[in-house]
């Protein structure tokens, strides 16, 4: 499926702006799973360009503001055609970190016993030291669907897996942490993955976000979750970025001075081509 997708971020200041520096994870790659056709990324000021220490493409700016200057908005936009192919299972390049590196605990989506336990009841351990069975993963993310019900505003940037599991609420940001500190407990390699999703009836969804889980570390193999939707990805899906929580991979990061209270409004459109 070939999709269209923008992406626009506006920001409001109740003071003037005097300073920024803001890093944007929101360029996609293509992939196993995609081709990027064309991509746009326009910011109030240039943007520099690089690698993050997970393979994903940030941009980065500064805005300094003038004594006579008296700006109180800016704009980021993002826009660009992406084929989505429906592939769910790939090799990753040897040069992106070891799958175990991906076992570490983050505090988004930190091991825990409770979370152990619960995961206990979907996957058993394997008889091959780093390997993973895929039904037993599909299980455990429907398991997670319904012990983690996707209600919007419920939760922030900040909620954590164990948070989110307790609250037994969220929205896909906290399904995809608790399956990714699940899998940790369970000594499985587990990362979280940013992305939009296509659906014409689901416009909350456009932002989105899944698992990536490790079935074979010896291969680097992985297999694309969607825990919201208990299914693997597929061709209304769009990969971001990955990391190995939210706070890795967000689409906008930064610090600033000046600005008073600031008020960010976010627009996504995704429309088939």
């Amino acid at each position: 499926m070939k999709l269209h997708v923008r992406h626009t971020t506006d920001y409001r200041y109740t003071e003037p702006l005097r300073y920024a520096l803001q890093t944007l994870w929101l360029t996609p790659q293509s992939g196993p799973a995609q081709t990027v056709y064309f991509w746009s990324l326009g910011a109030p000021e240039k943007l520099f360009s690089q690698l993050d220490a997970f393979g994903n493409p940030i941009h980065s700016y500064t805005f300094v503001g003038k004594e006579a200057d008296n700006v109180r908005w800016s704009l980021v936009n993002a826009a660009g055609d992406v084929e989505t192919l429906g592939v769910a299972e790939f090799t990753d390049a040897a040069s992106l970190p070891h799958p175990d590196f991906f076992l570490r605990a983050t505090h988004l989506a930190q091991p825990d016993p409770v979370l152990a336990e619960f995961g206990r009841r979907f996957v058993t351990p394997s008889a091959t030291r780093g390997k993973a069975d895929l039904s037993m993963l599909l299980a455990l993310s429907q398991g997670v669907a319904g012990a983690v019900s996707y209600q919007k505003n419920s939760t922030s940037v900040t909620t954590t897996a164990l948070e989110a599991f307790k609250a037994g609420a969220g929205v896909c940001q906290d399904q995809a942490h608790v399956m990714v500190a699940i899998c940790r407990s369970l000594g499985i390699p587990a990362r979280y993955v940013s992305g939009y999703f296509y659906a014409a009836n689901e416009p909350d969804l456009a932002s989105h976000a899944w698992v990536d889980v490790c079935v074979d570390v010896a291969s680097r193999r992985w297999v694309s979750i969607d825990v919201t939707h208990s299914c693997l990805i597929d061709e209304r899906h769009v990969r971001l970025a990955m990391g190995t929580d939210y706070n890795a991979c967000p689409p906008a990061k930064g610090v600033r001075q000046g600005g008073g209270k600031e008020t960010m409004t976010v627009d996504i459109t995704i429309q088939p081509v």
